[in-house]
């Protein structure tokens, strides 16, 4: 009905298919992406008998339409590296199961494998190697990729924590920079570091780069991440400490809310919408200036509850049912023992998980925008992920 090729949190995909016993089908959507997600499903319909190809059980007339809007993967191509070959086939797989958000968690603290006009020491600096790398090519390959196939690609640079990378290029905006040998004290996992909150270049580099992806990524969410912030990595650091001496009644926390504050407001300044992990509003005083902003939460169900109670904008990413790298043993090299979020989740298990459990309320229902599983990659690369994603 429309040749509109817009894709975002509001596109329509439904269909209508029908296949008459004389095989004349028909297919009526009201998009584009309706239409791919309607031939898809034809597709499946198909059988082979001896070198025929059949549909069986005609006639058939199906009325379908997502129950969510957002159906995704967040996938990590900063612990290990994966090729394009290896994100096309990814893409491939979920355009097949009618997914439709590719989160591109594309930097960590591991490497910083994108390039970057702004700042090229990043890449430069933190990329595994100069052929481990995703040049503008390659990000917009990916993104037109994606589109035919129904997908969006929403990338996630993770602030102020998971960020030591960005320390190997400018130390002087760091805090807690790979302490060893009790990196735990400092972070949820090697190497630690996060941005100095105390430093006001450290907003401004924040600000300089969501300035630079919001333009090469046309996607209208935009991942600040939020997660896993270490407290200890700010209340030893030297530079916090002399900012709070000199400024009596502040304290780490209300630096971090400064921080989530001055960085959120930005990045509302370039049309987005904000997409962040549960931390940022439940594990800190910081309240956004709207509603826009989309929490992605892991930690438990209520988390959900919570956050549709408050008004906020929900996708799923529950631990405890979407970790797919869970159940695999540990990764660190000092510990021989199960992975901190055993056990393995099987597919009946993924499928058996219900988001909206336990909320009852209509327009609370409604803010629940969908869920992601999510592929993390310290013991994952492109040889293992087709297993784990696709069991």
């Amino acid at each position: 009905e429309s040749n509109d090729e817009t894709l975002g949190i509001g596109t329509d995909e439904s269909y209508t298919l029908d296949v008459p016993v004389n095989g004349q089908a028909t297919l009526t959507a009201k998009t584009p992406y309706g239409a791919l997600r309607g031939l898809e499903t034809f597709s499946q319909l198909v059988t082979s008998n001896g070198n025929a190809k059949v549909i069986a059980n005609t006639p058939i007339h199906i009325e379908d339409a997502p129950l969510y809007t957002h159906r995704g993967i967040t996938f990590d191509t900063a612990r290990n590296y994966y090729s394009l070959p290896a994100l096309y086939r990814t893409l491939d797989a979920m355009s097949y199961n009618k997914m439709n958000v590719f989160h591109w968690h594309i930097v960590d603290a591991q490497s910083w494998p994108v390039q970057s006009k702004t700042f090229p020491a990043l890449q430069a600096k933190g990329a595994y190697s100069a052929k481990q790398t995703y040049s503008y090519s390659d990000v917009n390959s990916v993104i037109q990729y994606a589109k035919q196939r129904g997908i969006r690609v929403i990338p996630e640079f993770d602030v102020p924590g998971h960020t030591y990378i960005v320390g190997l290029d400018k130390p002087e905006i760091m805090s807690c920079l790979n302490k060893q040998p009790n990196w735990d004290t400092y972070a949820a996992e090697p190497p630690s570091g996060q941005l100095n909150i105390a430093k006001p270049e450290a907003i401004d580099f924040t600000n300089k780069i969501i300035d630079e992806y919001t333009k090469l990524f046309p996607d209208e969410v935009f991942h600040l991440g939020g997660d896993e912030v270490n407290r200890n990595c700010w209340s030893e650091d030297p530079d916090v400490q002399a900012y709070l001496a000199a400024h009596p009644g502040e304290d780490v926390e209300s630096l971090l809310v400064n921080f989530y504050t001055q960085v959120h407001n930005h990045l509302e300044t370039t049309g987005k919408y904000a997409y962040t992990w549960e931390e940022t509003l439940f594990h800190s005083n910081y309240v956004p200036s709207t509603n826009n902003t989309i929490l992605q939460v892991w930690i438990d169900q209520s988390s959900v509850q919570q956050a549709v109670a408050l008004g906020y904008k929900v996708v799923s990413s529950s631990y405890d049912a979407y970790y797919l790298d869970c159940g695999h043993g540990a990764w660190l090299s000092n510990w021989d023992g199960n992975s901190w979020c055993d056990p393995f989740k099987s597919w009946m298990h993924v499928y058996n998980y219900d988001v909206a459990a336990n909320v009852t309320d209509p327009a609370q229902k409604a803010l629940i925008l969908g869920t992601e599983v999510a592929i993390w990659s310290e013991q994952t690369d492109e040889t293992a992920i087709d297993p784990r994603i696709w069991p």
